[in-house]
């Protein structure tokens, strides 16, 4: 098989690019993938007891971009579903991102309709303010309410997840974490929430289910590449291991999961997923059926806990946003200006980046019409 296309890693971003290179381009592509599986952090399988599971952690599509929704509609069907998570505060369990709701029921009535009140006088009603602009508001009792959540709901997990103090982090990190002047109990508030009906191993092996494309798993690209070197190649994996750490490693963080199944009870937590901001180690628990609406007996949930990254022992997962990696990245970014003709870098691990899958999919949609189908 003559290749055209060399693409480095199974995941959206590889999926993608090698679906639209193989039907619009009629070129043939080869993936290389060094897990034993296709999906990425994606992937999902049946435990040994028939669960549905997301190995990687829960991954819940959510967009409102009509072209992305649409682009993958046409590889699976969808089972409707939207997110809702709880957070252990002070014993008891209320909803995330902190709401009105969240609100009433940790707090006495009085105060919490008048803080509700303040609130809404102050940003607007569905207005998502992030908690470290609520803290700086000239409100003394706005102020502490903020303090409150910062503490209870933010800080703890946060330190449990990336491992280092919010100061550290890019805002961008602190951004994400809003407080909703709203009764909306919804984690995302997107057009479009679902997962895919049949998995997400199935709408993947639908993507590359093409006659122009090869996969091959359990495999590492540098044992293939010199046999491929006339071909093009797309590179989603991490960008300093490309070039072989020449600046120094870029740090992640990674995650441990543990897999229980409860087979005396059909349902385990009350929604899909509980978050442990303040008690244990782990920082959630996902019990699966809730998204995937099963019916089977026994249930299996996941319980998650982020660790540091290291080498060859685990994998990494989050780039860790502060201005100290960016620097060294856009390092790694110059050297691989100096061979965009020959490799296009893209993904999360390759432009150390955090992606929503819905963002993973229109970047990838993008630059196949930007740089390989116009170039």
């Amino acid at each position: 098989m003559k290749i055209d296309w060399l693409i480095v890693g199974a995941g959206f971003t590889g999926c993608i690019l090698a679906e639209q290179i193989a039907s619009r381009l009629d070129q043939n592509v080869l993936i290389v993938e060094k897990r034993d599986h296709i999906g990425g952090n994606a992937y999902d399988c049946y435990d040994e007891n028939g669960v549905l599971a997301h190995q990687y952690g829960p991954h819940l599509f959510h967009t409102n971009s009509k072209k992305v929704w649409d682009y993958l509609s046409t590889f699976t069907e969808w089972l409707f579903y939207q997110h809702h998570v709880l957070a252990v505060i002070d014993g008891k369990k209320v909803p995330v991102p902190f709401n009105l709701n969240s609100l009433h029921m940790l707090f006495p009535i009085g105060y919490a309709n008048k803080m509700e009140m303040k609130l809404i006088d102050r940003y607007g009603l569905g207005k998502k303010v992030p908690i470290l602009e609520m803290i700086e508001d000239s409100d003394e009792e706005i102020q502490q309410l903020a303090d409150f959540v910062y503490k209870k709901v933010f800080l703890g997990y946060t330190l449990k997840q990336w491992g280092i103090d919010p100061k550290n982090l890019d805002s961008s990190v602190t951004a994400r974490v809003p407080i909703h002047i709203s009764r909306d109990d919804r984690y995302f508030q997107d057009k479009y929430q679902a997962v895919p009906k049949s998995g997400y191993t199935a709408m993947f092996k639908n993507i590359i289910k093409n006659p122009n494309i090869k996969i091959l798993l359990k495999t590492d690209y540098k044992e293939l590449k010199d046999r491929f070197s006339a071909a093009k190649m797309v590179y989603t994996g991490p960008i300093d291991e490309f070039f072989d750490y020449k600046y120094g490693e870029l740090p992640y963080r990674s995650l441990n999961f543990k897999s229980i199944h409860h087979s005396n009870t059909d349902y385990y937590q009350e929604t899909s997923q509980i978050n442990y901001p303040n008690d244990y180690d782990f920082t959630r628990i996902t019990e699966y059926k809730h998204i995937t609406q099963q019916k089977t007996a026994g249930t299996t949930i996941m319980v998650e806990e982020a660790c540091p990254y290291l080498r060859g022992m685990n994998d990494p997962y989050y780039p860790i946003p502060n201005k100290e990696h960016t620097e060294l990245y856009r390092k790694y970014h110059a050297e691989a200006d100096k061979i965009k003709n020959r490799v296009l870098f893209i993904g999360r691990l390759a432009e150390y980046r955090y992606y929503n899958m819905d963002q993973v999919v229109a970047r990838a949609l993008q630059t196949f019409e930007r740089q390989i189908i116009n170039k």
